[in-house]
């Protein structure tokens, strides 16, 4: 069966996304049942999604404080672009940064990181000194995490 990007978009499409980002462990079944669909037809849209990259994963979300990890941080990184590759480099190699995002205005990179503890924070913001300048945001609280991409109302 022939889906195109449109089709796999639609209604049911986005309404498909939606359950799947609140529990990815859904059998087709009950997904089918949330979305009106045969649990066949279901699958082959879930399929569908993941072959063109609109599904890019399904993870199970580790609390970092619970793992020994309760200090969360924004490194923020001023560079020249030659380095880019070095940091890009450091980045994919430290387990305890979740993400860095190459960003326009006057910083060149923000990077999220946990650590263990300050001493170990600092270590981490130290490894970006030979890059350029830094600028760590420590977090003291996340009032809104959104774990679901909103896709609005109009695909209700």
């Amino acid at each position: 069966m022939d889906f195109g990007f449109e089709r796999l978009l639609d209604r049911t499409g986005f309404r498909i996304l939606r359950a799947l980002q609140e529990n990815a462990r859904l059998s087709f079944s009950e997904l089918g049942r949330r979305v009106a669909l045969s649990s066949p037809a279901v699958a082959e849209r879930v399929r569908k999604m993941e072959e063109v990259g609109i599904i890019a994963g399904y993870h199970a979300r580790v609390d970092p404080e619970k793992v020994g990890l309760p200090i969360m941080a924004f490194i923020l990184l001023r560079t020249r672009t030659e380095k880019y590759p070095g940091v890009i480099s450091l980045v994919r190699s430290v387990p305890e940064i979740l993400e860095c995002h190459h960003v326009s205005g006057s910083e060149s990179f923000i990077v999220r990181v946990v650590a263990s503890s300050i001493p170990h924070l600092e270590n981490l913001i130290e490894r970006f000194s030979p890059f350029g300048e830094t600028s760590t945001l420590i977090v003291l609280s996340s009032p809104v995490v959104k774990q679901v991409l909103d896709l609005g109302e109009k695909y209700e």
